[in-house]
């Protein structure tokens, strides 16, 4: 205690690097380069938006350094896509890399393949017991999400080259939302598995991220659902830019720790135990994961609640998508409640967090799909 105040920690901006202060150089321009090409087509709120994701991308970076090289490729990469269309988008069948690599939907058909590929690679390093096998899972769900990126990114312009009424961020129907459950929960076991220096989970991880892929693959290719259409009257709103991203951060994490729930209770059962890690490393993985999972679930319900009071006029209507909601907000906090006040750990928080998945799928998707209400805007 009397060293930590002889020495007390070295200030954030002292630590930085020059590598850190280059990369937020990069995301500011980046931000500005943005802003003074597409800023007639943003409203003063995503002005405001975009302004303000400068420091937190560049101090996300500083947090996580392997964002770093994530975002200047994806950045790059999606800008040379972009070029090749020399604004018209029938490119796409023409030119070379926009057609079999970096158009939106080569892109994200190519992030489908590589997560498959990652998920039986893990699988196989797992059984196996290969370090190198397991490395090269973790190349390949690397590689899924840059594609992923570049795909949403490169989406987002063909939007606009369709008519400046049509253009819209990503995230805004089934389709696009699957693409962006898929990127978010990779990235967030991504940075589990650094910070735990495991790669087992993986094989649980990538199998939730498979089945994502599985209805992604399915929707577009059965029902077309890859063709951008204009949105709706109500989602065109800057809350979306908002609540869709904490949201998914939310169903993310919540997917993870169902997955790592599964894999604790075969561990304990002594399936595969010697192969994956200690069940005290999956325990607190499962924990971290709904903590975030709920924290970023909270806000992007509160921000769901202020941009229904702006398009119907009320904060709150029990409107199907709502209630729902409710249920996975309750359904989590009570197993934070049960884990921090009353101390309980093992196999029932694990069997309450598989659960769980079937409830947050529900609301994810179910709702969409079979009940009515005020945000039935996905069919099958």
């Amino acid at each position: 205690m009397e060293l930590a105040l002889l020495h007390p920690p070295t200030p954030l901006l002292k630590r930085l690097s020059w590598f850190d202060w280059l990369f937020a150089v990069i995301v500011a321009s980046s931000g500005l380069f943005a802003l003074s090409r597409f800023g007639e087509f943003m409203d003063p709120y995503e002005k405001g938006i975009l302004l303000a994701a400068i420091p937190s991308v560049a101090a996300f970076g500083w947090f996580w350094k392997s964002f770093r090289p994530l975002f200047i490729i994806v950045g790059a990469v999606s800008l040379f896509a972009i070029s090749q269309y020399q604004g018209n988008l029938a490119r796409m069948d023409e030119a070379f890399f926009l057609k079999y690599l970096i158009s939106s939907q080569a892109a994200i058909m190519w992030m489908c393949a590589l997560f498959g590929l990652a998920t039986v690679t893990y699988w196989a390093g797992l059984l196996t017991r290969s370090e190198f096998t397991m490395k090269t899972a973790t190349a390949m769900t690397w590689s899924a999400v840059t594609l992923g990126f570049i795909g949403l990114m490169v989406r987002w312009y063909e939007s606009y080259l369709i008519g400046a009424d049509v253009g819209h961020i990503p995230v805004s129907n089934l389709y696009e939302v699957f693409v962006l459950f898929c990127l978010i929960t990779a990235m967030l076991y991504l940075y589990y598995e650094a910070r735990y220096q495991t790669r087992q989970m993986g094989a649980f991880v990538l199998l939730v991220i498979s089945a994502a892929v599985g209805f992604i693959l399915w929707y577009a290719l059965d029902r077309g659902a890859h063709e951008i259409q204009p949105l709706v009257p109500a989602l065109k709103s800057w809350w979306m830019k908002l609540h869709v991203p904490a949201n998914f951060i939310g169903y993310g994490s919540f997917s993870i720790s169902a997955m790592l729930g599964a894999a604790y209770l075969l561990a304990q059962r002594g399936i595969l135990a010697s192969r994956l890690p200690k069940l005290e490393v999956i325990d607190d993985v499962m924990y971290k994961s709904i903590a975030i999972g709920f924290a970023f679930f909270t806000i992007a319900t509160i921000l769901g609640a202020m941009w229904a009071a702006e398009a119907w006029g009320g904060y709150w209507s029990w409107d199907p998508k709502e209630t729902w909601a409710l249920i996975v907000w309750l359904n989590y906090a009570a197993w934070l409640h049960i884990r921090l006040v009353k101390g309980l750990r093992g196999p029932m928080l694990a069997w309450w967090a598989l659960g769980g998945l079937i409830v947050t799928t529900f609301a994810f998707l179910g709702v969409n799909m079979f009940l009515s209400g005020l945000h039935s805007y996905g069919t099958l």
